[in-house]
């Protein structure tokens, strides 16, 4: 009985990817939709000791095949006609570069949506001033905010692969995630 139910799991998996991902770009066609992205590929875990916000050189950062996913990203959103009012970015340089090569808009820093993952302490303060800002924009508005792991998990509940974008409403108790579109690199 296990092994069919791992068989029917198997089968099922990229249905259900499919799904999730049709949901995704059908939701970004709609006023109001939220991308939550994960930055590009950017080999390690966290930042090196003493790392300094400012000072790419001191932190993980995309490497070549990260770029070209962020500069794929794009453009399978412009070929969609996806566009966006705002696109925000964490201050780290690896999201900041994605924004950058994504090509959608001038990228706007965001200190809401800088990492946690060295002080998760600062995780539920960051999300719910990430919620605020959201709240406060125009109705209707289209916005992609370019970020880490941690903050897309604790917005969306949604563990993103490196370049996934997370795509969702404001609803009365947060974010909602429609979908997920994840571009390899």
């Amino acid at each position: 009985m296990k092994t069919l139910l791992i068989l029917a799991l198997a089968l099922l998996s990229p249905l259900l990817a499919r799904a999730s991902e049709e949901a995704a770009w059908e939701a970004l066609s709609r006023p109001g939709a939220i991308a939550l992205m994960r930055h590009a590929l950017a080999p390690g875990t966290g930042d090196p000791p003493n790392f300094t916000l400012g000072e790419c050189a001191t932190q993980r950062n995309l490497d070549d095949r990260g770029r070209e996913q962020a500069r794929r990203v794009g453009a399978a959103l412009r070929e969609r006609g996806v566009a966006f009012d705002r696109v925000f970015t964490s201050e780290w340089c690896r999201a900041r570069e994605t924004a950058e090569l994504l090509g959608l808009g001038a990228p706007e820093p965001l200190p809401a949506i800088n990492s946690f993952f060295g002080e998760r302490r600062l995780g539920p303060e960051r999300t719910e001033t990430a919620l605020a800002a959201l709240r406060a924009l125009p109705e209707g508005a289209r916005v992609m905010l370019v970020s880490h792991q941690v903050n897309v998990t604790a917005l969306s509940g949604v563990f993103p692969g490196s370049g996934e974008i997370v795509v969702g409403f404001l609803g009365p108790e947060g974010f909602e995630a429609a979908g997920t579109i994840l571009i390899a690199p």
